[in-house]
């Protein structure tokens, strides 16, 4: 019995921005159809400019009229907007191209929630011109936890070699250590540890808690997050079962490879944990949510307005992004069955932990 090939949803993100360049790039190759199913939700407009950009005639597409009637070793593309005329302006941030990406991003995601496609990968969005009456949130990650009526979701920066998970998210820099708490931590935490074992298949889970302050505080001498707020939490943590350590100082927990004694680490706010990650694993990193009851995955970059419309962009984070999309969709699948069997789970617990020995 051949395996079910998933339907992916992927947006279109701004128009002019890398996005639709990404998704050219990537589905010019026509093996990447052979074991999936991709759903484009964007305008013909927006494919012929970058298309001709690209100068490329490999990128070949079938317009349906809904994701349910997906053609199966074609790219499909949903019209998310009939009137679309354009112009397209690569690199440039305007409001109409704000309204197109708002418009990909939420016909992709009725898909989802209609069970039409089976998981979302989200090309990046202007996060100042998509905002509007319909989407008033700091990002698609608040957007999509909004839409799944939960507060309890976890920006997870993955790749093969780290993964990095933020406690503040889209926070301004001043408001960071306000928005941090015992609470938050453990919260963050459990979602973590969670998604590494149901998301990613890793048996007992080791995770890296950073610091707040420089030098993790110096025992109270830059600050007292750490003594009041971060130790208590680890400990807390520790106590329920989680394989937890720290707080480790941000500075050179990543310039030594540290993290690579780690499953994952927790960074207490957002350039904390995405600027080191992304210097060790941007071309192949993944933005993924943890804690949704679907799955949606990104790219680890923005729209790249710079280099928007030159052909020159790589995309290979989109690619990642897809195949991580649908890896994480059929992990949890198995750990489903494997959690209502349980003799079955205690041979994989056996197996993995001989493997890690």
């Amino acid at each position: 019995m051949s395996e079910h090939k998933l339907k992916v949803a992927i947006t279109s993100g701004d128009p002019n921005g890398v996005g639709m360049e990404t998704i050219i790039k990537v589905f010019s190759d026509p093996r990447m159809t052979d074991s999936l199913t991709p759903i484009i939700y964007a305008h013909p407009e927006v494919i012929k400019v970058y298309r001709k950009n690209l100068h490329t005639d490999e990128f070949q597409y079938t317009t349906i009229p809904s994701a349910s009637e997906a053609q199966h070793k074609k790219v499909n593309l949903v019209n998310v907007w009939k009137e679309f005329k354009g112009p397209v302006q690569p690199g440039k941030a305007d409001k109409e191209a704000g309204e197109f990406a708002f418009r990909s991003l939420e016909a992709a995601v009725n898909d989802l929630a209609a069970n039409k496609v089976d998981v979302i990968v989200t090309c990046p969005i202007n996060k100042d011109t998509i905002q509007s009456k319909d989407f008033s949130f700091p990002g698609h990650t608040e957007y999509l936890a909004k839409f799944a009526n939960t507060d309890k979701v976890l920006m997870f920066l993955v790749s093969d070699v780290l993964k990095v998970g933020i406690v503040t998210g889209h926070v301004p820099l001043k408001d960071v250590a306000q928005h941090i708490s015992k609470e938050k931590i453990l919260e963050k935490l459990a979602l973590m540890n969670e998604s590494l074992l149901k998301d990613f298949g890793v048996n007992k889970p080791r995770i890296a808690v950073l610091g707040l302050n420089p030098h993790a505080g110096d025992n109270g001498l830059l600050g007292t997050e750490e003594k009041d707020i971060i130790i208590p939490a680890i400990r807390e943590a520790a106590d329920k079962g989680l394989y937890v350590y720290g707080p480790y100082g941000a500075d050179g927990f990543f310039g030594s490879g540290n993290y690579k004694k780690f499953d994952a680490v927790l960074a207490m706010y957002h350039d904390q944990g995405l600027a080191p990650f992304k210097a060790i694993a941007f071309e192949h990193g993944v933005n993924y949510t943890a804690g949704l009851p679907v799955v949606r995955t990104s790219p680890d970059h923005g729209t790249s307005y710079d280099i928007a419309g030159q052909g020159i962009v790589d995309e290979s984070s989109l690619r990642a992004a897809i195949f991580t999309a649908c890896d994480v969709y059929r992990k949890r699948k198995t750990y489903r069955e494997y959690a209502a069997n349980p003799l079955k789970r205690q041979d994989i617990r056996d197996s993995k932990d001989d493997q890690r020995e």
